[in-house]
Protein backbone atom coordinates (compact mmCIF):
# COMPACT_ATOMS: atom_id res chain seq x y z
CA UNK A 1 0.00 0.00 0.00
CA UNK A 2 2.81 2.43 0.86
CA UNK A 3 4.45 1.77 -2.55
CA UNK A 4 1.16 2.43 -4.38
CA UNK A 5 0.68 5.64 -2.39
CA UNK A 6 4.17 6.79 -3.34
CA UNK A 7 3.46 6.15 -7.02
CA UNK A 8 0.29 8.22 -6.70
CA UNK A 9 2.17 11.09 -5.07
CA UNK A 10 5.09 11.22 -7.53
CA UNK A 11 3.32 13.35 -10.21
CA UNK A 12 2.29 15.80 -7.52
CA UNK A 13 5.85 16.02 -6.20
CA UNK A 14 7.17 16.69 -9.71
CA UNK A 15 4.55 19.41 -10.16
CA UNK A 16 5.71 21.06 -6.95
CA UNK A 17 9.30 20.92 -8.24
CA UNK A 18 8.27 22.61 -11.48
CA UNK A 19 6.26 25.29 -9.67
CA UNK A 20 9.27 26.16 -7.51
CA UNK A 21 11.73 26.09 -10.44
CA UNK A 22 13.17 29.47 -11.37
CA UNK A 23 15.02 30.89 -14.38
CA UNK A 24 18.47 32.38 -13.87
CA UNK A 25 19.66 34.64 -16.68
CA UNK A 26 23.35 34.85 -17.54
CA UNK A 27 24.82 37.76 -19.53
CA UNK A 28 27.57 40.37 -19.28
CA UNK A 29 25.15 42.93 -17.77
CA UNK A 30 23.14 40.48 -15.65
CA UNK A 31 23.54 39.90 -11.93
CA UNK A 32 25.04 36.51 -12.83
CA UNK A 33 27.76 36.78 -15.49
CA UNK A 34 29.10 33.20 -15.69
CA UNK A 35 27.55 29.80 -16.25
CA UNK A 36 29.56 28.27 -13.40
CA UNK A 37 28.18 30.87 -11.02
CA UNK A 38 24.64 30.22 -12.25
CA UNK A 39 25.02 26.48 -11.64
CA UNK A 40 26.27 27.14 -8.12
CA UNK A 41 23.34 29.47 -7.31
CA UNK A 42 20.65 27.31 -8.91
CA UNK A 43 18.29 24.90 -7.21
CA UNK A 44 17.16 21.55 -8.56
CA UNK A 45 15.14 21.78 -11.78
CA UNK A 46 15.92 25.45 -12.36
CA UNK A 47 16.55 26.79 -15.86
CA UNK A 48 19.73 28.68 -16.68
CA UNK A 49 19.12 30.99 -19.66
CA UNK A 50 22.42 31.96 -21.27
CA UNK A 51 22.04 35.15 -23.30
CA UNK A 52 23.86 35.81 -26.57
CA UNK A 53 27.55 36.56 -26.06
CA UNK A 54 30.90 34.87 -25.50
CA UNK A 55 31.66 33.07 -22.22
CA UNK A 56 35.26 31.97 -21.68
CA UNK A 57 34.70 29.03 -19.36
CA UNK A 58 35.65 25.37 -19.03
CA UNK A 59 35.17 22.57 -16.50
CA UNK A 60 31.53 23.51 -15.92
CA UNK A 61 30.15 20.69 -13.75
CA UNK A 62 26.40 20.11 -13.68
CA UNK A 63 25.75 18.25 -10.41
CA UNK A 64 22.00 18.78 -10.07
CA UNK A 65 18.90 18.46 -12.31
CA UNK A 66 18.98 21.57 -14.53
CA UNK A 67 18.10 22.94 -17.94
CA UNK A 68 20.82 25.06 -19.53
CA UNK A 69 19.42 26.85 -22.55
CA UNK A 70 21.17 29.23 -24.92
CA UNK A 71 19.47 32.25 -26.45
CA UNK A 72 20.67 32.98 -30.03
CA UNK A 73 23.51 30.46 -29.67
CA UNK A 74 25.86 32.01 -27.10
CA UNK A 75 29.51 30.93 -27.52
CA UNK A 76 31.14 28.89 -24.76
CA UNK A 77 34.89 29.17 -25.41
CA UNK A 78 37.01 26.66 -23.52
CA UNK A 79 40.21 28.36 -24.73
CA UNK A 80 41.84 24.91 -25.17
CA UNK A 81 42.02 24.47 -21.40
CA UNK A 82 40.25 21.11 -21.05
CA UNK A 83 36.74 19.68 -20.83
CA UNK A 84 33.96 22.25 -21.08
CA UNK A 85 30.69 20.81 -19.69
CA UNK A 86 30.45 17.67 -17.52
CA UNK A 87 27.02 16.33 -16.56
CA UNK A 88 27.08 14.43 -13.27
CA UNK A 89 23.36 14.46 -12.43
CA UNK A 90 20.20 12.86 -13.75
CA UNK A 91 17.55 14.96 -15.51
CA UNK A 92 19.79 17.49 -17.26
CA UNK A 93 19.03 19.28 -20.54
CA UNK A 94 21.62 21.16 -22.60
CA UNK A 95 20.19 23.14 -25.51
CA UNK A 96 21.12 25.88 -27.96
CA UNK A 97 24.81 26.44 -27.14
CA UNK A 98 27.78 27.04 -29.47
CA UNK A 99 30.82 25.38 -27.85
CA UNK A 100 34.35 25.80 -29.19
CA UNK A 101 38.02 25.18 -28.32
CA UNK A 102 38.00 21.96 -26.30
CA UNK A 103 41.41 21.12 -24.81
CA UNK A 104 43.55 18.43 -26.44
CA UNK A 105 45.38 15.86 -24.33
CA UNK A 106 47.26 12.59 -24.82
CA UNK A 107 46.23 11.34 -21.35
CA UNK A 108 42.60 12.52 -21.01
CA UNK A 109 39.70 12.41 -23.46
CA UNK A 110 38.50 15.99 -23.06
CA UNK A 111 35.01 16.53 -24.48
CA UNK A 112 32.83 19.51 -25.26
CA UNK A 113 30.01 17.79 -23.33
CA UNK A 114 30.49 14.68 -21.21
CA UNK A 115 27.71 12.72 -19.48
CA UNK A 116 28.93 10.57 -16.57
CA UNK A 117 26.75 7.87 -14.96
CA UNK A 118 23.62 9.93 -15.54
CA UNK A 119 20.22 9.22 -17.02
CA UNK A 120 17.21 11.04 -18.45
CA UNK A 121 19.41 13.62 -20.16
CA UNK A 122 18.81 15.57 -23.37
CA UNK A 123 21.48 17.24 -25.50
CA UNK A 124 19.91 19.03 -28.43
CA UNK A 125 20.41 21.88 -30.92
CA UNK A 126 24.05 22.30 -29.90
CA UNK A 127 26.88 23.31 -32.26
CA UNK A 128 30.38 22.05 -31.46
CA UNK A 129 33.52 23.21 -33.28
CA UNK A 130 37.29 23.11 -32.70
CA UNK A 131 36.98 20.06 -30.50
CA UNK A 132 38.87 17.00 -29.30
CA UNK A 133 35.92 14.76 -28.41
CA UNK A 134 32.45 16.17 -29.09
CA UNK A 135 29.73 14.49 -26.99
CA UNK A 136 31.02 11.70 -24.73
CA UNK A 137 28.55 9.44 -22.91
CA UNK A 138 30.19 7.42 -20.14
CA UNK A 139 28.08 4.82 -18.32
CA UNK A 140 24.99 6.85 -19.19
CA UNK A 141 21.50 5.58 -19.89
CA UNK A 142 18.01 6.58 -20.96
CA UNK A 143 19.05 9.73 -22.79
CA UNK A 144 18.83 11.49 -26.15
CA UNK A 145 21.38 13.24 -28.35
CA UNK A 146 19.28 15.13 -30.87
CA UNK A 147 19.85 17.54 -33.77
CA UNK A 148 23.39 18.66 -32.99
CA UNK A 149 26.13 19.78 -35.38
CA UNK A 150 29.64 18.57 -34.63
CA UNK A 151 32.41 19.87 -36.88
CA UNK A 152 36.01 18.99 -36.03
CA UNK A 153 39.30 19.94 -37.66
CA UNK A 154 41.05 16.57 -37.34
CA UNK A 155 44.18 16.02 -39.42
CA UNK A 156 45.80 12.95 -37.81
CA UNK A 157 44.16 10.04 -35.98
CA UNK A 158 46.61 10.03 -33.07
CA UNK A 159 45.71 13.53 -31.85
CA UNK A 160 41.99 13.67 -32.68
CA UNK A 161 38.88 12.37 -30.97
CA UNK A 162 35.42 11.15 -31.95
CA UNK A 163 32.32 13.18 -32.64
CA UNK A 164 29.80 11.23 -30.55
CA UNK A 165 31.15 8.50 -28.27
CA UNK A 166 29.22 6.02 -26.14
CA UNK A 167 31.04 3.87 -23.61
CA UNK A 168 29.17 1.37 -21.42
CA UNK A 169 25.93 3.23 -22.12
CA UNK A 170 22.43 1.84 -22.62
CA UNK A 171 19.05 2.87 -24.01
CA UNK A 172 20.28 5.97 -25.84
CA UNK A 173 18.80 7.62 -28.94
CA UNK A 174 21.25 9.44 -31.24
CA UNK A 175 19.15 11.20 -33.87
CA UNK A 176 19.48 13.85 -36.60
CA UNK A 177 23.05 14.86 -35.86
CA UNK A 178 25.65 16.04 -38.39
CA UNK A 179 29.21 14.89 -37.64
CA UNK A 180 32.20 15.83 -39.81
CA UNK A 181 36.00 16.07 -39.78
CA UNK A 182 36.66 14.06 -36.61
CA UNK A 183 38.37 10.68 -36.12
CA UNK A 184 35.27 8.44 -35.89
CA UNK A 185 31.94 10.16 -36.48
CA UNK A 186 30.01 7.96 -34.03
CA UNK A 187 31.76 5.43 -31.80
CA UNK A 188 30.21 2.82 -29.50
CA UNK A 189 31.84 0.35 -27.15
CA UNK A 190 30.00 -1.95 -24.73
CA UNK A 191 26.77 -0.05 -25.41
CA UNK A 192 23.49 -1.96 -25.83
CA UNK A 193 20.00 -1.02 -26.99
CA UNK A 194 21.18 2.08 -28.83
CA UNK A 195 19.20 3.69 -31.67
CA UNK A 196 21.26 5.63 -34.24
CA UNK A 197 18.81 7.29 -36.65
CA UNK A 198 18.80 9.92 -39.39
CA UNK A 199 22.36 11.10 -38.79
CA UNK A 200 24.86 12.31 -41.40
CA UNK A 201 28.44 11.25 -40.69
CA UNK A 202 30.84 12.30 -43.45
CA UNK A 203 34.41 13.33 -44.24
CA UNK A 204 35.83 11.74 -41.08
CA UNK A 205 39.41 10.48 -40.86
CA UNK A 206 38.65 6.88 -39.97
CA UNK A 207 35.05 5.61 -39.70
CA UNK A 208 31.66 7.21 -40.11
CA UNK A 209 30.44 4.73 -37.51
CA UNK A 210 32.54 2.38 -35.41
CA UNK A 211 31.23 0.02 -32.77
CA UNK A 212 32.46 -3.00 -30.85
CA UNK A 213 30.98 -5.32 -28.23
CA UNK A 214 27.59 -3.60 -28.53
CA UNK A 215 24.45 -5.70 -28.85
CA UNK A 216 20.79 -5.17 -29.80
CA UNK A 217 21.45 -1.83 -31.50
CA UNK A 218 19.49 -0.31 -34.41
CA UNK A 219 21.05 1.88 -37.14
CA UNK A 220 18.37 3.39 -39.35
CA UNK A 221 18.25 5.93 -42.21
CA UNK A 222 21.75 7.30 -41.65
CA UNK A 223 24.18 8.54 -44.31
CA UNK A 224 27.88 7.57 -44.08
CA UNK A 225 29.75 9.27 -46.90
CA UNK A 226 33.36 9.91 -47.88
CA UNK A 227 34.90 8.59 -44.67
CA UNK A 228 38.37 7.06 -44.44
CA UNK A 229 37.05 3.52 -44.15
CA UNK A 230 33.29 3.70 -43.96
CA UNK A 231 31.64 1.82 -41.08
CA UNK A 232 33.22 -0.87 -38.88
CA UNK A 233 30.94 -3.30 -37.01
CA UNK A 234 32.78 -5.73 -34.74
CA UNK A 235 32.09 -8.41 -32.12
CA UNK A 236 28.40 -7.67 -31.70
CA UNK A 237 25.09 -9.54 -31.81
CA UNK A 238 21.55 -8.90 -32.98
CA UNK A 239 22.30 -5.71 -34.89
CA UNK A 240 19.77 -4.11 -37.25
CA UNK A 241 21.03 -1.87 -40.06
CA UNK A 242 18.03 -0.54 -41.96
CA UNK A 243 17.74 1.99 -44.79
CA UNK A 244 21.21 3.50 -44.46
CA UNK A 245 23.35 4.97 -47.24
CA UNK A 246 27.05 4.03 -47.45
CA UNK A 247 28.62 6.12 -50.19
CA UNK A 248 32.00 7.13 -51.63
CA UNK A 249 34.16 5.48 -49.00
CA UNK A 250 37.24 5.01 -51.17
CA UNK A 251 40.76 3.85 -50.39
CA UNK A 252 43.12 0.90 -50.57
CA UNK A 253 41.67 -0.58 -47.37
CA UNK A 254 38.26 1.06 -47.48
CA UNK A 255 34.70 -0.27 -47.48
CA UNK A 256 31.11 0.78 -46.96
CA UNK A 257 30.75 -1.64 -44.06
CA UNK A 258 33.17 -4.03 -42.37
CA UNK A 259 31.45 -6.89 -40.53
CA UNK A 260 33.74 -8.83 -38.21
CA UNK A 261 32.40 -11.44 -35.78
CA UNK A 262 28.80 -10.28 -36.17
CA UNK A 263 26.03 -12.81 -35.57
CA UNK A 264 22.23 -12.88 -35.91
CA UNK A 265 21.90 -9.50 -37.61
CA UNK A 266 19.58 -7.92 -40.17
CA UNK A 267 20.92 -5.74 -42.99
CA UNK A 268 17.87 -4.56 -44.89
CA UNK A 269 17.10 -1.83 -47.40
CA UNK A 270 20.53 -0.18 -47.40
CA UNK A 271 22.35 1.42 -50.34
CA UNK A 272 26.06 0.77 -50.93
CA UNK A 273 27.23 3.08 -53.69
CA UNK A 274 30.68 3.95 -55.05
CA UNK A 275 32.71 2.29 -52.30
CA UNK A 276 35.94 0.36 -52.80
CA UNK A 277 34.11 -2.57 -51.14
CA UNK A 278 30.40 -2.41 -50.35
CA UNK A 279 30.49 -4.94 -47.51
CA UNK A 280 33.58 -6.79 -46.25
CA UNK A 281 32.55 -9.81 -44.17
CA UNK A 282 34.64 -11.98 -41.86
CA UNK A 283 33.54 -14.50 -39.26
CA UNK A 284 29.91 -13.38 -39.38
CA UNK A 285 26.99 -15.79 -39.32
CA UNK A 286 23.22 -16.00 -39.56
CA UNK A 287 22.78 -12.57 -41.15
CA UNK A 288 19.86 -11.67 -43.42
CA UNK A 289 20.82 -9.40 -46.32
CA UNK A 290 17.53 -8.30 -47.83
CA UNK A 291 16.54 -5.61 -50.37
CA UNK A 292 19.91 -3.86 -50.40
CA UNK A 293 21.31 -1.95 -53.39
CA UNK A 294 24.95 -2.42 -54.42
CA UNK A 295 25.75 0.18 -57.06
CA UNK A 296 29.05 1.04 -58.79
CA UNK A 297 31.31 -0.42 -56.11
CA UNK A 298 34.70 -1.98 -56.74
CA UNK A 299 33.50 -5.13 -54.99
CA UNK A 300 29.89 -5.32 -53.90
CA UNK A 301 30.69 -7.98 -51.29
CA UNK A 302 33.94 -9.55 -50.10
CA UNK A 303 33.57 -12.69 -48.02
CA UNK A 304 36.88 -13.33 -46.25
CA UNK A 305 36.05 -16.62 -44.57
CA UNK A 306 34.25 -18.33 -41.68
CA UNK A 307 30.86 -16.96 -42.75
CA UNK A 308 28.02 -19.46 -42.50
CA UNK A 309 24.23 -19.69 -42.92
CA UNK A 310 23.87 -16.16 -44.24
CA UNK A 311 21.02 -15.31 -46.60
CA UNK A 312 21.19 -12.90 -49.57
CA UNK A 313 17.70 -12.43 -51.02
CA UNK A 314 16.13 -9.73 -53.24
CA UNK A 315 19.24 -7.56 -53.42
CA UNK A 316 20.20 -5.49 -56.47
CA UNK A 317 23.79 -5.84 -57.72
CA UNK A 318 24.25 -3.14 -60.35
CA UNK A 319 27.36 -2.17 -62.31
CA UNK A 320 29.94 -3.28 -59.74
CA UNK A 321 33.41 -4.22 -61.00
CA UNK A 322 33.01 -7.45 -59.02
CA UNK A 323 29.75 -8.58 -57.46
CA UNK A 324 31.29 -11.08 -55.07
CA UNK A 325 34.74 -12.14 -53.87
CA UNK A 326 34.98 -15.44 -52.02
CA UNK A 327 38.13 -17.08 -50.68
CA UNK A 328 36.80 -20.55 -49.93
CA UNK A 329 35.49 -23.48 -51.98
CA UNK A 330 32.94 -24.29 -49.27
CA UNK A 331 29.62 -22.47 -49.12
CA UNK A 332 26.39 -22.87 -47.18
CA UNK A 333 25.22 -19.28 -47.66
CA UNK A 334 22.05 -18.70 -49.67
CA UNK A 335 21.94 -16.44 -52.74
CA UNK A 336 18.43 -16.39 -54.15
CA UNK A 337 16.27 -14.11 -56.29
CA UNK A 338 18.80 -11.28 -56.51
CA UNK A 339 19.12 -8.97 -59.51
CA UNK A 340 22.55 -9.02 -61.18
CA UNK A 341 23.24 -6.43 -63.88
CA UNK A 342 25.92 -8.76 -65.31
CA UNK A 343 23.45 -11.61 -65.80
CA UNK A 344 23.06 -12.58 -69.48
CA UNK A 345 20.58 -15.41 -69.16
CA UNK A 346 17.02 -15.66 -70.46
CA UNK A 347 13.50 -16.14 -69.12
CA UNK A 348 11.50 -18.36 -71.50
CA UNK A 349 8.56 -18.91 -69.17
CA UNK A 350 8.28 -15.15 -68.41
CA UNK A 351 8.04 -15.60 -64.65
CA UNK A 352 10.58 -12.86 -63.93
CA UNK A 353 13.32 -15.32 -62.95
CA UNK A 354 16.25 -16.35 -65.16
CA UNK A 355 16.15 -19.93 -66.42
CA UNK A 356 19.96 -20.22 -66.19
CA UNK A 357 21.57 -20.02 -62.70
CA UNK A 358 23.98 -17.14 -62.12
CA UNK A 359 27.47 -17.61 -60.67
CA UNK A 360 28.41 -14.33 -58.94
CA UNK A 361 32.03 -15.33 -58.19
CA UNK A 362 34.22 -14.80 -61.24
CA UNK A 363 37.58 -16.47 -61.64
CA UNK A 364 39.23 -13.10 -62.18
CA UNK A 365 37.81 -11.92 -58.84
CA UNK A 366 39.36 -15.02 -57.23
CA UNK A 367 42.73 -14.22 -58.85
CA UNK A 368 42.67 -10.54 -57.80
CA UNK A 369 41.77 -11.58 -54.27
CA UNK A 370 44.97 -13.63 -54.10
CA UNK A 371 47.19 -11.39 -56.25
CA UNK A 372 45.95 -7.77 -56.06
CA UNK A 373 48.43 -6.56 -58.69
CA UNK A 374 46.45 -8.39 -61.40
CA UNK A 375 43.72 -5.76 -61.08
CA UNK A 376 45.55 -3.96 -63.90
CA UNK A 377 44.01 -6.54 -66.26
CA UNK A 378 40.47 -5.48 -65.35
CA UNK A 379 38.21 -5.17 -68.43
CA UNK A 380 40.77 -6.86 -70.66
CA UNK A 381 40.10 -9.68 -73.15
CA UNK A 382 42.16 -11.98 -70.90
CA UNK A 383 39.72 -11.42 -68.05
CA UNK A 384 36.74 -12.27 -70.26
CA UNK A 385 38.37 -15.50 -71.46
CA UNK A 386 39.22 -16.86 -68.00
CA UNK A 387 35.82 -15.90 -66.61
CA UNK A 388 34.11 -17.72 -69.46
CA UNK A 389 36.24 -20.83 -68.95
CA UNK A 390 35.42 -20.90 -65.23
CA UNK A 391 31.71 -20.49 -65.95
CA UNK A 392 31.80 -23.52 -68.28
CA UNK A 393 33.75 -25.70 -65.86
CA UNK A 394 34.06 -24.35 -62.29
CA UNK A 395 37.34 -25.39 -60.66
CA UNK A 396 38.47 -22.58 -58.37
CA UNK A 397 35.17 -20.94 -57.40
CA UNK A 398 32.60 -22.58 -55.07
CA UNK A 399 30.56 -25.03 -57.11
CA UNK A 400 27.41 -24.53 -55.02
CA UNK A 401 27.59 -20.74 -54.82
CA UNK A 402 24.92 -19.88 -57.36
CA UNK A 403 21.75 -17.84 -57.55
CA UNK A 404 19.41 -20.45 -59.02
CA UNK A 405 16.62 -17.90 -59.53
CA UNK A 406 18.23 -14.62 -60.60
CA UNK A 407 15.75 -11.81 -61.18
CA UNK A 408 15.41 -10.42 -64.70
CA UNK A 409 14.53 -6.94 -63.41
CA UNK A 410 15.82 -5.13 -60.35
CA UNK A 411 13.92 -5.56 -57.14
CA UNK A 412 11.88 -2.50 -56.09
Amino acid sequence: MKFKRLLFLMPALLLVHNMRAETISVCSSCTVTSIKRAVMLSADYDTILVKKGTYREFNIQINKPLTIKGEDYPIIDGEDQGEIITILSDNVTIEGLFIINVGTSYTADYAAIRVVESENFLIQNVVLEKLFFGIYLEKAKNGRVYHNKIIGDAVDEYNSGNGIQLWYSNNIVVERNIVQHVRDGIYLEFSDNITIENNISSDNLRYGLHFMFSNDDVYKDNTFENNGAGVAVMFSKRIKMLGNVFKKNWGAASFGVLLKEINDAEIIGNTFEENTVGISIEGSNRINYLRNNFINNGWAIKVRGACYTNSFVNNNFMYNSFDLAYNSKLNDNIFEQNYWSNYTGYDLDKNGEGDVPYRPVKLFSYIVNRTPETIILLRSLFMDIIDFSEKVSPVFTPDELVDAKPLMHKFK
